[in-house]
């Protein structure tokens, strides 16, 4: 008997262990613009510029769909991740949009993709403070 309880103990702890690599999508809302040190505004040009070098640095394809919207798409083995990148001269935006084999429910996602989120979001400030 206890031979069956231990090896139903390790199944769910298996299937535990598989869904910890799942998460909550993470979005950046609103993010501010915050350019060069020497406190020169940026123009919504300069924004736009430093958000596709950002992306493009990081393996981001970055395609604009209309004025102040930006499309990333990320291709990394058989992963792919699609967000908006809505933007102004004062604020920014990551939002997800699409994906495939990253297990989106509707509300959670392989982790990995927060993970790609955070680092395009602290490339956008690296690039928005050096245009």
């Amino acid at each position: 008997m206890w031979k069956v309880v231990g090896a139903a103990m390790i199944a769910v702890a298996a299937i535990g262990m598989a869904g910890c690599r799942t998460a909550a999508v993470y979005d950046v809302v609103d993010a501010p613009v915050v350019g060069p040190a020497d406190g020169r505004k940026l123009s919504s040009e300069q924004v736009r510029n430093a958000i596709i070098r950002a992306g493009t640095g990081l393996g981001w394809q970055v395609r604009e769909v209309q004025p102040f919207l930006l499309e990333g798409t990320l291709h990394l083995r058989s992963h792919m991740a699609r967000v908006n990148i809505p933007y102004s001269t004062e604020r920014y935006s990551i939002v997800y949009k699409e994906s495939d084999n990253l297990q989106y429910d509707g509300k959670m996602i392989h982790s990995n993709y927060n993970g790609w989120v955070q680092n395009l979001d602290k490339a956008i400030k690296a690039n928005l403070a050096y245009p």
